[in-house]
């Protein structure tokens, strides 16, 4: 059964957790491993008991061993369900082969993205990923008013995302086989627009959608919608051109709607239209739901109106009790070494925070969000972004907290 829970995420709840909870945390690249220490030390100040169990995962596994998921990995995800992740690196084809060690070349080995490997061989197929502005943030979006004035509209956003199929399904070739060409030679478009090009040529990607796995994803938003008193789901996709796939979910979307939630309006907004209106209105929206690749568009754009990725968390759910949360920010390399870490741990804390609603620890989860909350209302402790400089070594002598001062920040305020 789908649970909701106030913080403005759907999360599974058919398994409880009693003392003795082990999480499997997957720092992986970057500045993840920066922001993993700090979300972990403001779970210890919170008075959160858990045992932590470290999983490989990202590119130095990759070039070592050939494999950026190692199956050990996928054991320990598989054995504990639940798991904090940071950030991975990934690199063009051309780029990964070269990087990967000399011994493991003309092995066969092919670069892929291991957190899409996470989503698929575990089915996390519900992405929720909440967009909520702090008050006092100087990054929140403004807008001009009448006469002139200054407006800062509240944002309260929850994306659901479908997590698996779409154009990151990774079925996809370039100078396709023989019978993969011919398949689409079967289709008239193909013929009347690429019958001609040569098939070395060609780079093919398909976009992939299920009616099961997009049924799930739709019945989690209008219960949610439900249970929070939203009048409305934003279904965000393209189905007057993308007619197969975003029209199948169009079409389920209007079904479920009626024989189902009739009393929750259902709104049918185009992916680029969407993006206009965001910044025009979007205090409007409240529930949006779209498949893989519109809804990974929509959220960032609806995290930058909350100040950008270092405030946009995120969790992942499958049918049988794995869940995954992550910041939907990248493992940022360049910062990641240095001496003095620059980065905002917010969203990372706030994927902690996910995890607490997921396994009942909803008290703890509200103590943290409040003190981040203050924290950004007083104004005094603000990483780079936050202050609106460009990300670089001397930003600290500049006035800007370092992500160790800012977490110290937060940790005094629970206390």
């Amino acid at each position: 059964m789908l649970n909701l829970h106030s913080s403005g995420f759907a999360c599974y709840s058919n398994i409880f957790y009693m003392a003795g909870r082990t999480i499997v945390t997957l720092p992986g690249d970057g500045i993840g491993k920066v922001v993993m220490k700090e979300a972990l030390r403001v779970l210890d100040a919170a008075g959160f008991e858990a045992d932590y169990l470290h999983g490989d995962i990202g590119w130095e596994f990759w070039c070592r061993e050939g494999n950026p998921l190692p199956q050990r990995t996928i054991e320990l995800i598989r054995t504990y369900k639940t798991a904090l992740f940071g950030a991975i690196t990934s690199k063009p084809n051309e780029e990964a082969n070269a990087e990967l060690d000399g011994r493991l070349h003309e092995k066969g080995f092919i670069y892929s993205s291991p957190i899409v490997g996470l989503r698929q061989k575990f089915d996390l197929d519900i992405c929720v990923r909440p967009c909520k502005s702090y008050t006092g943030n100087p990054l929140n979006f403004i807008r001009r008013g009448k006469g002139g004035t200054i407006e800062e509209p509240p944002v309260d956003v929850v994306i659901f995302r479908q997590n698996t199929e779409c154009l990151y399904s990774g079925v996809e070739w370039t100078n396709p086989p023989d019978d993969v060409y011919h398949a689409f030679m079967t289709h008239r478009k193909f013929v009347e627009n690429f019958g001609k090009v040569p098939v070395e040529e060609l780079s093919i990607s398909t976009r992939i959608f299920t009616r099961k796995a997009t049924t799930r994803i739709l019945m989690a938003a209008f219960e949610h919608a439900k249970k929070y008193g939203y009048p409305s789901v934003t279904l965000c996709e393209k189905p007057n051109v993308i007619r197969e796939t975003s029209g199948l979910m169009w079409k389920l979307a209007k079904e479920i709607q009626k024989n189902s939630f009739p009393e929750i309006k259902l709104v049918n907004t185009n992916i680029d239209a969407q993006m206009m209106w965001l910044t025009k209105n979007p205090e409007d929206y409240g529930v949006i739901v779209a498949g893989n690749m519109f809804g990974d568009i929509v959220s960032d754009a609806f995290a930058g109106l909350i100040g950008g990725l270092g405030f946009a968390c995120s969790g992942q759910f499958s049918s049988d009790g794995v869940a995954v949360f992550e910041p939907t920010h990248g493992s940022a390399p360049k910062y990641a070494g240095y001496e003095i870490p620059i980065v905002n741990p917010i969203a990372m804390i706030e994927s902690a925070c996910m995890m607490l609603d997921y396994i009942g620890e909803k008290n703890l989860s509200e103590k943290i969000r409040a003190a981040i909350a203050a924290v950004i209302l007083e104004g005094k402790v603000r990483t780079y972004d936050m202050m609106k400089m460009t990300g670089s070594p001397d930003v600290i002598e500049k006035g800007a907290a370092s992500t160790v001062q800012l977490t110290d920040a937060i940790i005094s305020r629970l206390n």
